[in-house]
């Protein structure tokens, strides 16, 4: 296993690794709404947030050598099921013809009070990932 990490995503806020190569995946934490410069959650409401979201976990994806292209799952965390309309929206948009599979559930609370949190699992093309 190997840890992914870089700078121009949130630093991990607890004991975990941005992402982890694994046997050809690489299995993304959850990302939340972080601005990795400021590590402030994004002014605005889950539109915003969710843009902030996917930065972050293309970010990670990128370091890691996959794109959303080479996503085969990803789970939404919502903190209020009424913003799924408006977070798969720019979920649609941003993730361009990629489909992976995706459960999307409504959390009891989500880290900093963020209203969204995605994490991603994805197949790294060309890479074994030595242990």
């Amino acid at each position: 296993m190997k840890p992914v990490h870089t700078s121009k995503a949130p630093a991990a806020i607890g004991p975990y690794s941005q992402a982890i190569l694994a046997n050809g995946f690489l299995f993304a934490a959850g990302q939340i709404a972080l601005d990795p410069a400021s590590g402030q959650i994004v002014a605005g409401g889950v539109r915003e947030q969710t843009e902030r979201v996917f930065e972050n976990l293309g970010a990670v994806l990128a370091e890691g050598g996959a794109s959303w292209a080479d996503v085969v799952k990803t789970t939404v965390f919502l903190q209020d099921m009424k913003d799924f309309p408006a977070v798969n929206e720019v979920y649609t948009r941003l993730i361009g013809d990629a489909r992976p599979a995706r459960s999307t559930v409504q959390a009891a609370g989500l880290p900093r009070g963020v209203l969204v949190e995605i994490d991603a699992i994805a197949a790294v093309p060309g890479s074994t990932n030595p242990r």
